[in-house]
């Protein structure tokens, strides 16, 4: 084997080689980190080259996947109850009074739950999220139909309940959806719909139709 003594000094490359070979692997690695990382990883692709390699998509999917935990976490915190003092009046007994009904009148039924129908266009700029919730009782059915005139959206179909402390119930939700159509029946009594995000670079329309036992429909701010 040679010894490194045997090695002569002219023998070895000049610094100005070292120094070229040096600065052109700088560039390479800047070009994959403009070209690869930032729109796998970030879905930001100022080259271009990641949309054309499909890079840019499945960066910004997992900036999505992030966002989409977050509001879905923190839709999960329970509010504080609010104690409410309310003034408690004397109780005075009093007799019962005989109330006599004839035979032949029949008792009166219960009142028809209230029936609403809707349609409703709602417009989401790129990156923007909106949300519809409709008010209903425990158990009440409302049918639904929602669909977007181009592109798709994230959604994420759940409900709120009115009573402290504040309950979610997640009924499905997806990414990358133009359309969605069932019944929902209410777990509780509160408000129940949809929250849709538009991840896509354009304008969207999410156009929803409703019809059911719901007393409102409420764009929520």
């Amino acid at each position: 084997m040679p010894d490194i003594n045997d090695f002569k000094p002219e023998e070895l490359p000049p610094a100005s080689k070292l120094i070229r070979s040096t600065i052109l692997a700088l560039f390479i690695a800047a070009g994959l980190l403009v070209t690869v990382v930032l729109p796998a990883e970030y879905g930001i692709d100022p080259s271009g080259s990641g949309r054309a390699l499909g890079l840019t998509e499945m960066g910004q999917i997992k900036v999505s996947l992030a966002k989409e935990a977050a509001i879905a976490s923190a839709s999960t915190v329970p509010a504080s109850p609010t104690t409410l003092s309310v003034a408690v009046p004397a109780i005075v007994p009093t007799l019962p009074v005989p109330v006599h009904v004839p035979e032949d009148v029949p008792p009166a039924s219960a009142p028809a739950p209230t029936t609403n129908s809707h349609e409703t266009a709602i417009s989401l700029e790129p990156g923007e999220g909106k949300e519809i919730k409709l008010v209903m009782r425990e158990g009440s059915r409302a049918k639904y139909s929602w669909s977007t005139d181009r592109g798709v959206v994230n959604y994420d179909m759940h409900a709120d309940s009115v009573n402290p402390p504040r309950d979610y119930h997640g009924y499905k939700k997806d990414k990358g959806v133009a359309s969605d159509a069932g019944e929902l029946v209410a777990a509780f009594e509160g408000s129940h719909g949809w929250f849709w995000r538009n991840r896509t670079d354009h304008d969207v329309i999410v156009t929803l139709k409703t019809e059911g036992e719901y007393t409102e429909l409420k764009e929520m701010k």
